[in-house]
């Protein structure tokens, strides 16, 4: 209590004398000096504050209290009942502001309580603005200016600096199997292991969700960079355990070191590098070079022209034909995208479906996969093939968008075409991500309009038998990488008839994908696989020549006499 009158210091310390239930203990300072002096106190929780001092008067004195103490909070207690300098003090960092006489002992314990309660929320809002909550870690905030003050200072000293970003790989997994609960306590556990390989006054940081940035100053060699890294790496051996639960979460690290490089800049190049850690396998680290900068310029460049692709009608549709191959009758066509580039010519989807994916552009246009492929379909029934099916691929992207059902259906709907001469093509992987789910989907899209479904890929992913027999599917596509060497290699050969028999025994149709010899086909049609596609049948075809291959009318390689 900050108050040069006796006779109101008496009455304040009677007034909350008599406060049931509490004890308050007070220091008198009769001046605003001999108050500054008490303020190194660490037990002082409250400052009641007279703005009429002999050293110091008016919000003067509330400013330097704040100043010297910005973490204790302060009622003011004055004799001026005016409201102006009441909303002023507030204004000048004071929690409240009372009017001496004015209430009595359980008003100024409330407002005293209330004032620790409002500077402690003050505390834990300042902190949070600097702070991940839930690691307790700098967050990406705090993380930016402790890097720009690390650029600042190797600059005067001439040391270098590097910047390390971490990523938890596969950590969605961990939430997915144990729950968040658990991949919560595992981040904390994560943070703290950080901390224990990083020197102070180096900062850690959570700069997303399974991601942490370090920045490391005072590097002289870049091998101190490396010693820290594997340092890292061997805290992740070992696994991490929540309540009698173990998950082992492994890493990728990426390194950027200044010179050159500073501030943000360095985050970028370390991104750059964390991903081709990534592409290493797991617990890998790779320094940043100048050739991930051209590849990442490139990348930028592709996701920039994909991004507008659609808008300048760039994509179009490939078919290739699915063939009985027991007549050699053309049944059906997979749509296959591809990307007609005003200045590249036309762009291996290989080359840009991954980013399509990564990026998320893949729903939009795999909308428009769907759509162009059911127009099509129409357009060749009103040729007179009326009975043609048309597949189409769906991207894990897609198949977990809510509003997929509505898309297939109104492009049906739309295009006026039988729903039964659509196939959707999935594949294992992407069915078994979220099964019950899945099963539904299928079941709606059978039931409501007679759509056939497709296990693609088939052997390269879960190969699980179980599920076959759980989902409404009509075929199974045989993996190219099985039929290429089924005719030198035993194994694929023993794969391929067992893949076979096993989907006769459910009911299911076989497809076999990258039939190229005339070798291949006599082994799949002995062994009764009913379809099949490939280059030594016709490799894909843009519409008007897949329209010509149907009204020529010939027999195809591979069934010519």
């Amino acid at each position: 209590m900050v108050e040069d009158n006796p006779g109101d210091a008496r009455l304040v310390e009677i007034l909350l004398g008599e406060v049931g239930g509490r004890r308050f203990e007070i220091l008198q300072a009769p001046t605003l000096e001999k108050a500054l002096e008490s303020l190194d106190d660490d037990g002082l929780e409250v400052v009641l504050l007279d703005l009429s001092l002999p050293d110091s008067s008016g919000l003067e004195t509330v400013e330097r209290v704040r100043e010297r103490a910005s973490d204790v909070p302060i009622v003011v207690l004055s004799g001026q009942d005016d409201e102006e300098t009441a909303l002023r003090s507030l204004e000048s960092g004071a929690e409240d502001y009372l009017v001496k006489g004015q209430g009595d002992g359980e008003v100024m314990a409330r407002s005293i309580r209330y004032a620790i309660q409002r500077k402690r929320a003050e505390r834990r809002l300042a902190y949070l603005e600097q702070y991940d909550g839930l690691t307790g870690l700098a967050n990406r905030t705090l993380f930016q200016d402790r890097l720009e003050q690390a650029s600042d200072r190797a600059d005067r000293d001439e040391t270098m600096l590097a910047v390390l970003l971490l990523g938890l790989n596969r950590f969605k997994r961990v939430n997915a199997n144990y729950g968040h609960r658990f991949g919560d306590a595992v981040l904390r556990e994560v943070a703290r292991r950080l901390r224990s390989c990083v020197h102070e006054g180096n900062t850690v940081a959570r700069v997303g969700g399974d991601e942490f940035c370090i920045v490391v100053g005072d590097v002289y060699e870049t091998h101190e960079a490396v010693s820290l890294v594997r340092e890292i790496l061997g805290a992740f051996e070992d696994p991490f355990t929540v309540d009698g639960e173990e998950a082992s979460v492994d890493v990728s690290i990426g390194i950027a070191v200044r010179p050159p490089s500073r501030g943000t800049r360095l985050v970028t190049e370390a991104e750059f590098a964390m991903s081709r850690a990534k592409d290493q396998g797991r617990n890998a680290y790779q320094f940043y070079t100048e050739e991930m900068n051209a590849q990442a310029f490139e990348r930028l460049t592709l996701e920039s022209n994909l991004r507008r692709a659609l808008e300048r009608d760039e994509y179009v549709l490939y078919y290739q034909p699915k063939v009985d191959l027991r007549t050699g009758n053309i049944f059906g066509a997979e749509a296959l995208l591809r990307w007609r580039h005003p200045d590249m010519g036309l762009i291996s989807p290989a080359k840009f479906v991954p980013v399509l994916e990564e990026t998320g552009f893949i729903v939009e246009v795999g909308d428009w996969v769907l759509r162009t492929a059911c127009d099509q379909a129409r357009r060749w029934a009103d040729s007179g093939f009326r009975s043609l099916q048309v597949a189409a691929n769906l991207s894990a992207r897609q198949f977990r968008e809510e509003s997929l059902k509505d898309s297939i259906n109104s492009c049906v709907r739309n295009a006026g075409m039988d729903p039964q001469c659509l196939e959707l093509e999935i594949t294992e992987s992407l069915i078994m991500e979220d099964p019950e789910a899945s099963r539904a989907m299928l079941e709606s899209l059978k039931s409501e309009k007679g759509i056939r479904t497709s296990i693609d890929d088939f052997g390269t992913g879960y190969s699980s038998l179980s599920y076959l027999k759980l989902f409404p599917l009509d075929a199974l596509k045989i993996d190219r990488s099985f039929v290429q060497d089924l005719t030198d290699d035993p194994d694929d050969a023993a794969i391929v008839s067992a893949i076979i028999g096993l989907a006769h025994n459910l009911g299911l149709e076989v497809i076999a994908e990258g039939v190229g010899t005339q070798e291949q086909l006599n082994y799949l049609r002995e062994h009764g696989c009913d379809q099949g596609q490939g280059f030594l049948f016709s490799p894909p075809l843009p519409p008007e020549d897949f329209t010509a291959l149907l009204k020529s009318g010939e027999a195809l390689p591979g069934f010519q006499s």
